[in-house]
């Protein structure tokens, strides 16, 4: 799945929160944005010869459309006998897009018909436009989708879907809508907790009516391993989902335009992998067992990882990788080379007489990168698991996804950013769902996430400055399971539905919302 930045120049205004932007849009419209919906005006509209229309109003969905150009005419409403109609030399490309939206209107599908009165056409077409943007055009009874890749098609009609269910009419005009953000996900702990296949294809469709374009699965950690393994079967628990369950998931994931992200965390959080293979548990100086660290100063340990990381690389064929490397017990006490001198000794061995743990650490880490990029993947790491300083530098081209900026030895936003780095937005005080709400954790809502946070707010609730904006690619919503039977999965699907919709909103249009939050609340009742 293609992931072309949004062709924009962006500048600041009104403070480090909103930005605004000029964009290239699929009909090759330039438009510049405004911190609120652009409702312009079309006289010109074929339908403005029938005064009896008023203009039209900007329709109302999650997230909202970026730009609606109004118009006079009786907009569109689906019809008995009106078909959603495919070019024939597109349906290869867009035929899953016109037959689910055609479901779901209750509507005929045709490939290479002339589209007529009542009909919705989706089409490809050519120009260097973001694949993710689209153009809706209402007009002569009739809408015609357009965008160049099926990623945008596929956005607007799910637009298309939402207007429908909140008005039952589109409006006429233009529609000129696209992602602020490449990167919008929602991660899902499914190692603490158990979630049923049937479970989490539900939360697949929430994501994709709301136009979420990743879904990370932790499958890993120290209270369970939850995927079949054929190199390891003696890992994995007893309540785990089988291939052939994450292979539908990921079908139909990718029918929605959503990659699936999996995540093995190491060296830290591989409890249940050394639950079988005692041998690789890390031991501090007194021989007291580190809790769900793996020893990476011996050799069975990375062939054990990356027998994994292998396998899992063939059921799961995104672009990304995440690595985790995040809370490693042996650099998460004050002196590290005294609590783990068979480390320190590692680190000298391979890297030169003043290595440190965390130079073996990183080492290991970018050992690990290097097997999922022979895998055709790209790595992705928490922010904790790069360090400040050492004789070993992590690879560069490690993504950071940024969490936390409570660890011990935590480092700024703004540090990783100035290195050049691109990151990803899971601020903790904001994005983190955690069962039980343990330490400091409450479960956030969406009406908080809606008024306080934006991409640019990574850590705490302070924004990075607005230059950095480029290089943070986007934000990922999270649920984690830290006391699995807190809630039940129904519970969780409940508990997150408004965060997830708040969310959708901020990383699709950074800029502040325009529709009050009680009536956001009221249309989310309405669009689902």
């Amino acid at each position: 799945m293609s992931r072309r930045p949004l062709l924009a120049a962006a500048s600041l205004v009104a403070g480090a929160a909103a930005v605004l932007t000029v964009t290239l849009w699929p009909d090759g419209t330039p438009t510049g944005g405004t911190p609120s919906v652009s409702d312009r005006t079309d006289d010109r509209s074929p339908a403005s010869s029938a005064p009896a229309y008023p203009l039209s109003k900007a329709p109302l969905t999650i997230p909202a459309v970026r730009e609606h150009e109004a118009a006079r005419g009786p907009g569109w409403h689906p019809d008995r006998g009106a078909q959603v109609i495919v070019p024939e030399e597109s349906a290869g490309e867009l035929a899953d897009e016109g037959r689910l939206i055609a479901d779901e209107l209750g509507l005929e599908y045709a490939e290479g018909a002339e589209p007529g009165k009542g009909d919705v056409e989706l089409a490809l077409v050519a120009g260097d436009a973001n694949p993710e943007a689209y153009t809706m055009s209402v007009s002569d009874e009739r809408v015609r989708i357009s965008a160049t890749g099926e990623p945008g098609v596929f956005y607007g009609t799910r637009t298309l879907k939402q207007i429908v269910r909140h008005d039952g009419t589109a409006p006429e005009g233009v529609i000129r809508d696209a992602p602020a953000k490449p990167q919008r996900g929602f991660m899902l702990d499914i190692a603490r907790k158990h979630f049923t296949a049937g479970w989490i294809e539900d939360r697949v469709r929430e994501l994709a009516d709301l136009k979420y374009n990743q879904l990370g699965l932790h499958f890993s950690d120290d209270q369970a391993f939850r995927i079949e393994s054929s190199s390891h079967p003696e890992v994995v628990s007893v309540q785990h989902l089988k291939k052939s369950e994450v292979k539908r998931i990921i079908a139909l994931a990718r029918s929605l335009h959503i990659e699936v992200i999996p995540e093995i965390d190491s060296p830290g959080h591989l409890g249940a992998v050394m639950a079988a293979h005692p041998s690789l548990q890390l031991r501090d100086a007194r021989g007291v067992p580190s809790r769900g660290a793996i020893d990476i100063s011996k050799p069975g340990s990375a062939k054990i990882v990356d027998e994994l990381l292998r396998e899992y690389a063939g059921l799961f064929p995104g672009t990304y990788w995440h690595l985790g490397a995040d809370e490693y017990r042996a650099l998460m006490v004050a002196n590290p080379e005294a609590s783990y001198p068979q480390l320190a000794a590692a680190a000298r061995a391979k890297f030169g007489p003043n290595a440190k743990v965390q130079d073996l650490t990183t080492g290991w880490l970018n050992d690990r990168a290097k097997v999922i990029r022979g895998e055709d993947e790209k790595p992705k790491v928490w922010n904790d698991g790069l360090f400040r300083g050492g004789v070993v530098q992590a690879d560069k081209d490690l993504e950071v996804e940024y969490w936390t900026g409570k660890e011990l030895r935590a480092r700024e936003p703004v540090e990783y950013l100035k290195a050049g780095r691109k990151l990803v937005n899971l601020n903790d005080e904001y994005l983190y769902y955690v069962l039980g709400e343990p330490n400091t954790f409450k479960y956030p809502t969406g009406e908080r996430i809606y008024k306080e946070w934006n991409p640019l707010v990574v850590r705490g609730s302070k924004p990075v400055p607005a230059a950095y904006g480029d290089q943070i690619l986007g934000a990922r919503f999270a649920v984690w399971c830290d006391f699995a039977s807190a809630q039940t999965q129904d519970q969780v699907a409940a508990g997150i539905r408004m965060p997830l919709r708040a969310t959708a909103q901020r990383v699709w249009d950074e800029r502040q919302p325009a529709l009050p939050w009680g009536k956001f609340v009221g249309l989310a009742q309405k669009v689902g």
